[in-house]
């Protein structure tokens, strides 16, 4: 026996009298990567673990300094390593970055020991797969994060409607029937606390010959999803309800929503109300159009679509309604700054273009909806192409001085004539912009194409002239 461990011995020699390059390629086995390290810090041979190098450049260390191979922070700790490896002493393990050329640098943990013969032996283990692990665990918290505080602030919206709620809200579970959730309008509704509400059997406070009523209402809902309103008498003669039912699953639990509204004396509910005024609106003859204050239409209904020729409210929706009302750029800016000062404008004269080249005659009136969040305006505007009559007043009024004008023919030269015709159209038209602008000269200005002091300048000359222009210019 003693024979035998004494030949095991011979025949094995001590990891000691290896040398350092074979001890650094034992090692790797271990490990991702071994340097052999002089004395001065200077690597004399690098062994990796594997087929390939796992570290960009890990192969044209050799012949550098250690402290070159890593990221400037990094210094100290080889530094350090090596000072205590010098004095005979393993260190302990201390994380390093190489640079990498692909960008992020490379976290290797070392761990060196002085070898014989003075050289030292660096054993590193490569932390990119932890580092990967531990950011991927950093990403899964902070998108755990983000969604605990999405739900936190969908059930604080979820709960604040709820509670603001006018009609009587209830969530009852489908396989007890016992009320889970009540909004403080139910509470109000049943003349009792949302806390002793919960935990009733529902229906609750429902007239005893209603029950079965209530009950095909939910065994509709959950057969089909949803139940619409069914008039349902309250119990201790408090009135009638409209009861609507919707039937929908959280986790593993199947609940029903169910909503109380009050019954109106005549018959006829607010919502439906509204929902007729819709339609008649949806119907009228005029065409009626509603836009932001930037004349941009959010709706429109079917008689200004077929004005302007558009076959769905999608191709209005978002346009400026200046693309079809009066003149590009100009009516539907004096429409909006009448509105700004006055709040309303008032049958007033322009026209709409099709999108397929016909033009209608229209009479316009606007009104400015104050809103603090989305302010709108409502233009309603009726097609008088086809009205009966004669020229509108002021063309008639032009049409007469130009008939006065002929009658001097043969003994006025035609260049005065010519003059004074201009004269008098151009004087016509200038009243008839101040006329349509509340006689704001800068918008009646801008109305005409004109710069504010030409306009002035055919005021004063045409007689209309009044007041300081400087004045006017606000």
């Amino acid at each position: 026996m003693t024979d035998s461990v004494a030949r095991n011995s011979i025949d094995l020699p001590a990891l000691s009298d290896l040398a350092p390059e074979w001890a650094a390629r034992l090692l790797t086995a271990t490990s991702e990567i071994a340097l052999v390290v002089s004395r001065d810090g200077v690597i004399r041979q690098v062994s990796c673990s594997g087929s390939e190098v796992p570290i960009d450049g890990a192969e044209s260390w050799v012949g550098r300094p250690w402290v070159d191979t890593v990221t400037i922070e990094s210094r100290p700790q080889i530094e350090l390593m090596l000072k205590e490896s010098m004095g005979g002493y393993s260190t302990r393990r201390r994380q390093v970055n190489h640079p990498s050329k692909a960008g992020a640098d490379i976290p290797v943990a070392y761990n060196a020991v002085r070898a014989e013969g003075g050289s030292i032996i660096a054993v590193g283990r490569d932390l990119r797969t932890i580092s990967a692990l531990q950011q991927r665990l950093i990403d899964t918290q902070q998108a755990m994060e983000r969604d605990y505080w999405r739900l936190r602030h969908v059930e604080t919206r979820y709960r604040l409607l709820f509670q603001l709620s006018t009609d009587a809200i209830i969530v009852v579970d489908a396989e007890t029937m016992k009320i889970v959730d009540a909004s403080g309008a139910a509470a109000r509704f049943f003349d009792i606390a949302t806390e002793k509400l919960i935990g009733k059997p529902f229906p609750f406070g429902i007239a005893a010959d209603q029950t079965r009523a209530m009950e095909d209402l939910l065994a509709s809902a959950r057969t089909t999803g949803h139940a619409g309103d069914v008039r349902i008498r309250l119990s201790e003669n408090r009135g009638e309800t409209l009861a609507s039912a919707s039937c929908f699953r959280q986790e593993n639990l199947a609940l029903l929503l169910v909503r109380l509204s009050r019954y109106t004396t005549t018959g006829e509910s607010t919502a439906s109300a509204r929902a007729k005024l819709l339609e008649l609106v949806e119907r009228a003859p005029d065409a009626l159009v509603i836009t932001d204050e930037q004349g941009d239409i959010r709706t429109a209904n079917r008689a200004f679509l077929d004005l302007a020729q558009l076959s769905s409210e999608e191709q209005a929706k978002g346009r400026s309604l200046g693309n079809w009302v009066g003149r590009p750029g100009a009516d539907l800016h004096v429409f909006l700054a009448t509105l700004k000062k006055h709040s309303v404008v008032r049958i007033a004269a322009s026209s709409v273009r099709g999108e397929h080249g016909s033009t209608s005659e229209i009479e316009l009136s606007a009104v400015s909806l104050p809103d603090d969040d989305s302010p709108s305006i409502g233009f309603v505007m009726r097609d008088v192409g086809r009205r009966v009559g004669t020229a509108p007043h002021g063309a008639r009024d032009l049409t007469k001085a130009v008939e006065e004008l002929t009658t001097l023919v043969g003994r006025v030269s035609l260049p005065t004539l010519v003059r004074d015709t201009i004269d008098l159209v151009e004087r016509h038209f200038i009243e008839a912009a101040l006329q349509l602008t509340g006689d704001n000269r800068t918008t009646a200005a801008e109305v005409l194409g004109l710069s504010r002091q030409t306009l002035y300048v055919k005021l004063r000359r045409h007689g209309l002239s009044g007041g300081d222009p400087d004045a006017e210019a606000s």
